[in-house]
């Protein structure tokens, strides 16, 4: 017994040990990408450091309930508001989303189903689940995605401190809700039963889709149960980042310097791409160059709501414009594949 559980134990205070690390260093993200980076480090030594699907399944039930929880009324009527413009930028995630495919597929010398997820601009975990059911490079698709968010997360940031770029607290998401253990436990009950009808339908990412729906429907609705303290969202990115980095393997180094590279330059072009299109929005707009610029660049909803937030940039808009496009990712992103795939795997 305690030989069955010592690699998840070991797994674990890697994970938690590369968090830390991150925290010290003052890294971005430190409770996910520090135990992607770790796990995946000490699983390409060949260490036991194995991830439970339970843990991942954890780790996603608490982004799909905190991407809920943005949902306010001020999101809602974002959403209503610039509805257009937010059409127009899935439309645009799926053609940056093929850009990135054919880059990595031509130059990075994987195959197209591999190629497909890893360039899919949507969160990693939803990804490489999809990635994992079609028998595709999970490695390759998650280093991809965390090359991705490294780069949008270090360029961005900086970029906007060096340009003096700042907003005001116009219309900030204000997720101030008291704590409550029996609200925790409903919002469980709730979101469990939800899980379980998506699986029963069989719609795909069910721990990611029907947690954010009841969140979201509560929230709009300003029935607010609990808030999830920090420790819990602290937590569950650092079970996301542990499943992703325990894909990895002992092989993928001897692979990963040209394919890095790629995808790398990928992500520099995707960045470029987005902020490009960011300005034809401007342009047809109300809405803010550097809002916009963080709205439909290539990083995830919490990477770039945290950036939102800490330089007072319409958050609710940022957030509803990645909330629709983590949506639309993942509806999409299985029949493009199936449509796609006959006339790329030949």
């Amino acid at each position: 017994m305690q030989k069955h559980f010592s690699p998840y134990i070991f797994g674990f205070f890697i994970a938690l040990g590369g968090a830390l690390l991150a925290r010290w260093l003052n890294s971005p993200l430190p409770w996910l990408i520090g135990p992607l980076l770790a796990t995946a480090i000490t699983s390409m030594l060949s260490a036991p450091t194995k991830s439970h699907d339970y843990f991942r399944r954890a780790g996603q039930w608490v982004i799909g309930t905190s991407l809920g929880l943005y949902f306010t009324p001020h999101t809602v009527q974002a959403v209503i508001s610039y509805w257009p413009y937010i059409v127009l930028s899935l439309a645009f995630t799926l053609l940056l989303s093929g850009f990135n495919t054919a880059a990595l597929y031509r130059w990075g010398q994987v195959d197209f189903k591999t190629a497909w997820f890893a360039g899919a601009v949507g969160g990693a975990s939803e990804m490489a689940n999809l990635a994992a059911r079609y028998n595709a490079r999970i490695d390759s698709v998650a280093s991809s995605h965390s090359v991705r968010v490294l780069i949008v997360v270090m360029i961005i940031p900086f970029a906007y401190k060096f340009l003096d770029i700042h907003g005001n607290t116009q219309s900030p998401i204000t997720l101030a809700y008291q704590f409550s253990y029996s609200g925790l436990a409903l919002l469980i009950v709730l979101t469990l039963l939800a899980i379980y009808i998506f699986q029963k339908l069989n719609i795909p990412n069910a721990w990611v889709q029907a947690p954010l729906l009841v969140t979201l429907l509560l929230t709009s609705n300003e029935i607010h149960l609990t808030h999830l303290s920090p420790t819990i969202q602290s937590l569950g990115q650092l079970f996301i980042g542990w499943s992703l980095g325990s894909k990895y393997g002992p092989d993928f180094f001897s692979r990963a310097p040209r394919y890095l590279t790629v995808s790398a330059l990928v992500s520099v072009a995707a960045l470029v791409l987005s902020a490009g299109f960011a300005y034809l929005l401007f342009l047809m707009s109300d809405i803010p160059l550097s809002t916009l610029i963080l709205s439909i660049s290539p990083g995830g909803i919490a990477e770039m709501t945290i950036t939102a937030k800490v330089l007072m940039l319409g958050v609710p808009i940022v957030t509803a414009f990645h909330v629709a496009r983590m949506v639309f990712v993942i509806i999409v992103a299985q029949p493009c594949y199936k449509l796609l795939s006959p006339y790329f795997e030949k």
